[in-house]
């Protein structure tokens, strides 16, 4: 499969149905509502697949980029892509392993903003979403935006996150998550 992203760069991605690459108008839409915040940000992927999200956030001027994927051939495809789209003053992290579990290992650490995209079938959105409530990943500022199908959705936020938007892009749905104002 061939992808392209901001500046017309291509990325390599797996072959196969490993990994579902977030959507062109959903990466799309997804840069445009966060246009402004972009640009020296810090930059959380989870279930990064070929890390194409993370490789646009560092193309339009994330400072930090950091990947959770669990496939090691996933994590090697992130590296080379976000490689050949860092500036010197960039850096990057990849990260194999349970997402979960991987969480627990950036506590103390904020990302300005979290883009989760896991198998729409898979029974992690809600561990994963309480674990950055939980460990305080997201920064007073930022945002999580989370994939899913828009037909199976039933994640109950913690009372540290509320739900500030929700799209729908045909057979995708993004929810964008901010901290919970009433808690300050």
């Amino acid at each position: 499969m061939s992808l392209r992203i901001y500046g017309n760069r291509p990325l390599k991605t797996l072959p196969g149905q490993q990994t579902r690459p977030t959507l062109a108008r959903v990466r799309e839409a997804v840069f445009n509502i966060w246009q402004n915040s972009i640009t020296d940000c810090h930059w959380l992927d989870l279930c990064a697949g070929s890390g194409s999200m993370g490789a646009e956030a560092l193309c339009r001027g994330a400072s930090r980029a950091v990947a959770i994927e669990q496939s090691g051939p996933a994590c090697r495809i992130i590296r080379q892509n976000w490689q050949q789209v860092l500036n010197s003053d960039q850096t990057f992290d990849v990260i194999r392993g349970d997402v979960v579990a991987r969480l627990k290992t950036l506590e103390g650490q904020q990302f300005h903003h979290i883009y989760f995209d896991p198998p729409y079938a898979s029974d992690l959105y809600q561990p994963v979403i309480e674990a950055i409530a939980n460990y305080q990943l997201l920064t007073s500022d930022g945002e999580l935006a989370v994939e899913h199908n828009p037909k199976q959705w039933t994640v109950n936020p913690p009372p540290q996150l509320e739900v500030c938007r929700e799209k729908v892009y045909g057979n995708t749905a993004l929810t964008f998550y901010i901290i919970n104002s009433r808690l300050g």
